[in-house]
């Protein structure tokens, strides 16, 4: 995991606004969100099984996160790796894992090393850069 710095760490606004406006630059709600907490999530680089993510966790200041109107407070991002299993899950018989697609499988690895960390810090920095001028 690499931290980012950014000054998007600290803003608030509507939690349907962020996730409007987020949408249009390939960043969506990561499957992992509570009422009070969640994460934007946006693919920097994806080969095989490894998928490069920055990641824009947030805290839920009022109201419930199923609401467009929840009040939300974006925390530090970071870039992380995960590394999925892109082979047959023998645990199961359906129809995606005989095909060799699970998306429910769990990553192998959910903070995978990354190479060449200053390349991604600095393109996940951009990114965000870039994507707060428009929030």
């Amino acid at each position: 995991m690499i931290h980012l710095e950014s000054d998007i760490e600290g803003k608030q606004m509507s939690f349907g606004h962020a996730q409007q406006t987020l949408r249009k630059y390939g960043f969506n709600m990561g499957g992992n969100w509570d009422y009070d907490s969640g994460i934007f999530d946006g693919i920097m680089h994806r080969e095989g099984g490894e998928t490069i993510y920055v990641r824009m966790p947030f805290q839920v200041l009022e109201g419930e996160l199923d609401r467009r109107d929840a009040w939300i407070e974006f925390q530090k991002p970071f870039v992380i790796k995960h590394v999925v299993n892109v082979g047959l899950d023998k645990d199961t018989n359906s129809l995606l894992t005989a095909s060799g697609f699970n998306q429910f499988q769990e990553p192998l690895d959910e903070d995978g090393y990354i190479h060449d960390k200053s390349k991604w810090q600095e393109f996940g920095e951009e990114a965000i850069g870039d994507i707060l001028n428009k929030l």
